[in-house]
């Protein structure tokens, strides 16, 4: 099989040799990564009017709520496995700064009162996180996050009681359905990825029209081969229309290295990096007079 970081539909049409020597998962430094770099820009980000970042170096903000507890798995997976900037965002805080990217991550906003993520959507970051996606920065909800996306209105639907009425901890199986997203272009269409879960309100539910629409426009990142809460079509993640702001309920930050059972979870993390690396212009080299 070949390695899913040299496919070349949507991030990179002419995979540079440094590329596709680029074992997958291989936690690359900083050089490594500025010269694996594809030279293009993703074929989708012209039509999707993304904010992309204007550094060599992304920067992502990782938005603590009081009860979060996965805030601190996010900023490792960026920091650690990625080589990349992050810095802890509190939910009092009416300014994103200059991150490129922002992650909701899991946990228990506000502890999960009333339901996952009323409260939080009320949050003084959160407006600013809703004016980051209006202007095309990459938004990345995890089971809590993906939650408050749906309360704040930023992802249609609902997230409701598991099925078996049970909290659900274990692994499980996603189907990548679109690689057309910066949350997905690392990955092939219809691959499988093992991610974990822990949540008792993983239910995607949303109306018979929403569902369609969301099949039509390609905008289901991932469905659980194996659902572990009755999602509706199986669905574990969506996009927004933008295809800026993505959800989901497995955590890819909880598997990001070998020694947690997998590190499939760098594909979401790696797809977002690699939107912003190829979105930079190539300099020309000095030219000696």
């Amino acid at each position: 099989m070949k390695n899913k970081l040299t496919h070349p539909k949507f991030c990179a049409p002419r995979p540079t040799a440094a590329w596709r020597a680029w074992p997958t998962r291989a936690l690359a430094s900083p050089r490594d990564l500025a010269s694996m770099a594809p030279k293009v820009r993703p074929a989708f980000s012209d039509k999707m009017n993304l904010r992309l970042p204007k550094t060599l170096r992304m920067k992502f903000g990782v938005i603590v709520f009081p009860g979060s507890n996965c805030d601190h798995d996010a900023f490792y997976a960026v920091s650690a496995n990625l080589h990349q900037k992050a810095e802890f965002i509190w939910h009092d805080s009416t300014s994103l700064g200059d991150v490129d990217a922002v992650i909701l991550p899991g946990g228990f906003a506000y502890g999960d009162y009333l339901r996952c993520g009323a409260i939080a959507k009320f949050s003084r970051v959160m407006q600013a996180v809703r004016q980051f996606a209006t202007d095309g920065g990459l938004v990345l909800g995890v089971c809590n996050g993906f939650q408050i996306l749906v309360e704040a209105g930023l992802l249609p639907g609902a997230l409701i009681r598991n099925r078996s009425l049970k909290f659900s901890c274990r692994d499980v199986h996603l189907r990548t359905e679109t690689t057309h997203s910066p949350f997905t272009c690392a990955a092939f269409k219809g691959e499988i990825l093992r991610m974990p879960i822990a949540h008792g309100e993983g239910c995607y539910f949303a109306e018979d029209r929403t569902l369609d629409e969301l099949e039509a426009e390609d905008r289901i990142a991932f469905r659980y081969l194996d659902n572990p809460n009755g999602s509706l079509r199986d669905i574990a993640g969506i996009l927004n229309p933008g295809r800026n702001v993505m959800g989901m309920m497995p955590h890819p930050e909880r598997s990001t290295e070998p020694l947690m059972g997998s590190s499939d979870g760098l594909t979401v993390f790696e797809s977002m990096l690699r939107v912003g690396q190829a979105s930079r212009p190539v300099l020309a080299p000095a030219v000696k007079r």
